[in-house]
């Protein structure tokens, strides 16, 4: 109460009991008045009874004396404060000089009666009942033409102000000024000794903030005075803030509608295409139209067009006033626009549309409401039976996958299929080709099963590495269907047949770009789509040129750094839809990422529900039949070498940074990161050796651990590194000591990754190397119960898609998830941010490592220094065997361990 006291300019001048100048709370308006008797009513006894020293009979003191006292203590103090006190000698409080104790008293008792103590002056505001009466009877036509609602000029005289006494004794008891002249000893004795006294005084300082109350002091009995419609307006503004700091309480007539008055858009387009299937043109552009609502009622269009013409923001309609914000009548006049067709369908489903700058709520008439209608009913999908030509059973999920693309397909529109790693994109989609190609009629174009779907070949994109896994995939569960892999040096386009199934990789499609977009395709799917998040990559441009009746994108991520990931997906299977990328960054994805802002998530979650389906499996009912997944990360020391390179690199690096700037600083900082981590490794990948290998690395040691447990037990183990010359090392190292290990990295072909896989499901060797980029998607490796990351990638949502290559449908073993962690290194911190992260991206949202280069010059030292008091320093000693284990080589610490120091190691996972 005190500070907003303070704030508003809400003080007396008073004098205390011990005879000095103070400051005090007030005047009080109705509000102070309520807050005042919610304090008082909980005021327990205990703290208050106490007698009025001196009363005869004894009196308890009031307590809301007190409270006021408290009151009038805290604004005391806080305008003495020196922030208050420049506000305090502003114009408006006057200087700050000596005073007269004596005449303060004086010129207290002449003008602080009627502010708080005996009764409130109020303003009773009442409009002329309607426009007509405003304008005057005697208009010579007796049309009222537009100023029936906007007030015109010629309403002066016809709104009253009435002047009136609320007792403070008695909130109920109000009296009119005219009434006051007449009015019994009672009734005044409830309203102050003095109260016409203190009604022209209050009127004396009301006038200095409101002009119109001059007028009142001109009449010997002021009881009213009459306004112009301008004079009425400003009570809507400030002014009635500053009139409630005088003392006053505007009161304002019931048939006065305030805040009930408010706009909502209104797009509608006539294109019949919109639900026919033929698919929406999300460019076109649809009529945009404003609705006004008065108290959720639309408004007629003659009442929309008076209420448009309206000049001021007082207005009558439906026999009442009304008012109207400015910026609103404003926005009426501006009507005419278009909107495109993608922008409003976005609007319908999110509920709101950004009109210049605000969220505006948005309603969709004709073809698009219906569009949105059946996109919104998607979860009351039509039951499809299994396909015929299926040679397979889809689980409950993955019928409802097909169900739901097939309706998209009908729709002549797409979408995002964004199930977890293993859980089968591939077979809902062959499922998918074979409802589109069910009919005999579909040569035809279309039928009755597939609505509006055009009818043409599937053409299915993917990385090189999954060429043969859809070829494998296509055989084993739909062996009718022809399949044409447009690879290699012969490849050709010749004699497609309606029902095929073309399969083609990005790199290819680049290339191709021209022929592949001569072909009617019907369906279109891109598998890892993650790899066309680049929209101004030439693959990702050539993609978009091939035409399909319908396209499908397939990714365990479809956020794999920011939101503009997910933009770039959406933005090829249903183009337009999300609007153009920088009105998607600026009005989504940094409310949502960076501002963290509910109402704008919630606002893309609507949006994006149609058209993205996610699935996990730790989702209930989706893969109820696989074995538990165990996840730790296995912290191990440096080497005493890794500790001269890893503080050698940061000293350098810093010193470099330090200098740069911009472009070349961001380039030094995530040089210096990729050093860190070959660091960590092995100090022979970073130095650009070959050997030797042993001794040098804890996390090679904790590997050799790990994989003597793993071998020993018959398990068989997928390690990853997003390093190819690492793997080499690995490979190099394992070959050395006896362990068949297989390799497979970017550089190897096709044909030998499939060999490759083949080889190690049927138990060819225990140990597979793979490079993340290479190995962590579309593989099946579910022989591996054990998952090994040796290094640590900046997404964590790239690491869980690599361990889903062992932990996927088919797996019927337990998972146990390794990651390898150097304690006290930047590693070690940014593992403990990556947790944080993985939440970030299981609700769509996340961000790369580009957050690290950002930072200031400290906080990345602080972040990437060697934290030597993580362990205790004799650890790394070569002498040490407390810190080496049987060949000398730095011994690892498992989760859950203690330290030296008998500090629980941190525990990975979720």
């Amino acid at each position: 109460m005190g500070t907003d006291v303070v704030a508003r300019g809400r003080l007396l001048p008073a004098v205390s009991p011990a005879g000095w100048d103070t400051w005090r709370a007030g005047p009080l308006d109705p509000e102070d008045d309520r807050r005042l008797a919610a304090l008082v009513g909980i005021f327990p006894p205990i703290a208050h009874a106490l007698a009025v020293p001196g009363s005869r009979p004894l009196r308890l003191i009031d307590p809301s004396a007190l409270v006021r006292l408290c009151w009038d203590a805290i604004a005391d103090t806080l305008a003495r404060s020196p922030a208050s006190v420049r506000v305090i000698a502003s114009p408006a409080f006057g200087a700050l000089e000596p005073v007269n104790v004596s005449a303060l008293r004086d010129w207290l008792d002449s003008t602080d009666r009627g502010l708080d103590n005996g009764a409130r002056p109020g303003l009773r505001l009442e409009l002329p009942e309607t426009a007509l009466d405003a304008l005057g009877a005697d208009d010579s036509d007796g049309s009222t033409g537009g100023a029936a609602i906007d007030g015109g000029d010629d309403i002066e005289g016809q709104a009253r102000v009435v002047l009136q006494l609320r007792s403070h004794v008695d909130p109920s008891l109000v009296v009119d000024a005219a009434d006051l002249w007449d009015t019994s000893g009672v009734v005044l004795a409830r309203l102050g000794e003095q109260a016409e006294v203190d009604l022209l005084l209050a009127l004396r300082r009301g006038a200095r903030v409101w002009p119109p109350l001059q007028r009142a002091l001109d009449d010997a009995l002021p009881t009213a005075i009459y306004l112009d419609m301008g004079e009425v307006e400003t009570l809507l503004g400030p002014v009635a803030a500053d009139l409630a700091a005088a003392g006053f309480e505007v009161l304002w007539p019931a048939t006065l509608t305030r805040g009930d008055l408010s706009l909502r858009a209104v797009v509608s387009t006539e294109a019949p295409e919109a639900v026919a299937g033929a698919g929406l043109d999300f460019d076109q552009l649809c009529e945009f139209r404003w609705e006004a609502l008065l108290e959720g009622t639309p408004l007629t269009p003659a009442e929309l067009d008076m209420l448009a013409e309206a000049k001021r923001p007082l207005v009558h309609l439906r026999g009442r006033w009304i008012a109207a914000d400015p910026e609103l009548l404003a926005r009426l006049r501006r009507r005419s626009r278009r909107v495109r067709a993608g922008d409003a369908l976005a609007a319908a489903l999110a509920g709101t549309m950004d009109v210049e700058g605000d969220q505006i709520t948005v309603r969709v008439e004709g073809p698009l409401a219906l569009l949105t209608e059946r996109l919104c009913s998607l979860d009351s999908h039509r039951e499809l039976a299994e396909p015929e030509g299926l040679d397979g059973t889809l689980r409950p999920y993955q019928r409802r996958g097909v169900e739901w693309m097939h309706e998209m397909s009908v729709l002549g529109l797409g979408g995002c299929l964004a199930d977890d790693m293993g859980l089968g994109k591939t077979i809902q989609l062959i499922a998918l080709h074979l409802h589109l190609h069910a009919s005999s009629s579909s040569t035809a174009g279309t039928d009755a099963q597939t609505g509006g779907h055009r009818s043409g070949p599937t053409l299915v994109v993917c990385p090189m590495s999954l060429l043969g896994n859809w070829q494998r995939e296509l055989r084993r569960f739909a062996p009718a269907v022809p399949v044409r892999r447009y690879h290699g040096g012969d490849r050709s386009l010749d004699g497609i047949a309606s029902n095929e199934v073309v399969l083609v990789t990005y790199g290819v499609v680049r290339r191709d770009g021209e022929a592949l977009s001569q072909i009617a395709w019907g369906l279109v799917a891109a598998d890892e789509a993650q790899h066309v998040k680049n929209p101004f990559a030439r693959a990702a441009r050539e993609l978009r040129k091939i035409p399909a009746g319908a396209r499908f994108a397939l990714t365990g991520t479809p956020v794999e750094n920011r939101l503009s990931d997910l933009w770039a997906i959406l933005d090829w299977t249903t183009p337009g839809m999300l609007g153009s990328l920088e009105a998607f960054r600026r009005n989504v994805a940094i409310p949502v990422e960076r501002d963290r802002d509910p109402a704008a998530t919630e606002r893309l979650s609507r949006l994006l529900r149609p058209f993205l389906l996610r699935r996990r499996k730790t989702d209930p009912g989706i893969a109820p039949e696989l074995p538990p997944k165990t996840e730790s990360d296995v912290v191990v020391p440096l080497t005493a070498e890794q500790i001269t390179l890893y503080e050698a690199v940061v000293r350098e690096a810093l010193r470099e940074i330090e200098d740069a700037s911009g472009i070349a600083r961001r380039g030094l900082v995530l040089k210096l990161l990729t050093a860190l981590e070959q660091v960590t490794n092995h100090p022979a990948q970073y130095l650009g050796q070959r050997e030797p290998l042993e001794g040098r690395s804890g996390k090679l040691a904790a590997l050799d651990e790990l994989l003597e447990a793993i071998v020993d037990a018959g398990d068989a183990v997928l390690v990853f590194t997003q390093y190819v010359q690492m793997a080499r090392l690995l490979d190099d190292h394992l070959a050395a000591r006896g362990i068949d290990a297989l390799l497979l990295h970017g550089g190897v072909t096709a044909r030998r990754r499939d060999e490759m896989v083949a080889a190690f499901q049927s138990g060819a060797a225990p140990v597979f190397l793979l490079s993340l980029r290479a190995g962590g998607t579309g593989l099946n490796l579910t022989r591996a119960t054990h998952v090994v990351h040796y290094d640590r990638w900046w997404n964590p949502a790239v690491e869980d898609q690599a361990t889903d290559r062992a932990y996927r449908i088919g797996q019927d073993r337990p998972v146990q998830v390794h990651r390898l962690v150097t304690e006290g290194t930047v590693e070690d911190r940014i593992s403990q941010l990556l947790e944080r992260k993985r939440a970030l991206a299981d609700a769509v949202v996340s961000s790369g490592e580009g957050w690290i280069t950002e930072l200031s010059n400290d906080d990345l030292a602080d972040l990437v220094s060697l934290q030597r008091d993580e362990w205790d320093n004799d650890a790394f000693t070569d002498d040490d065997t407390a810190a080496t284990g049987p060949a000398g080589s730095p011994r690892s610490k498992r989760v859950g361990e203690r330290s030296p120091r008998g500090r629980p190691e941190r525990r990975g996972g979720r």
